[in-house]
């Protein structure tokens, strides 16, 4: 099993968190972490349609001869 993200570093990784941040401020730290990734990713989902209305936008007129 390879990888960063294996149990035993996630363990490691959470007692660290628990030892700097304390555990009153932990569930607020993980709170605000999600409500991030949460908006990261719906900011994901619209980026594909503005980016097409933008084009549209910033498309010259074609001039007729």
């Amino acid at each position: 099993m390879e990888g960063l993200f294996q149990p035993m570093h996630l363990l490691i990784i959470f007692f660290i968190a628990l030892l700097v941040f304390g555990p009153k401020k932990l569930p607020e730290l993980g709170k605000g972490l999600g409500e991030g990734f949460r908006a990261l990713k719906e900011g994901m989902k619209d980026q594909p349609a503005q980016a097409s209305t933008d084009a549209n936008a910033t498309k010259k007129p074609e001039v007729k001869s």
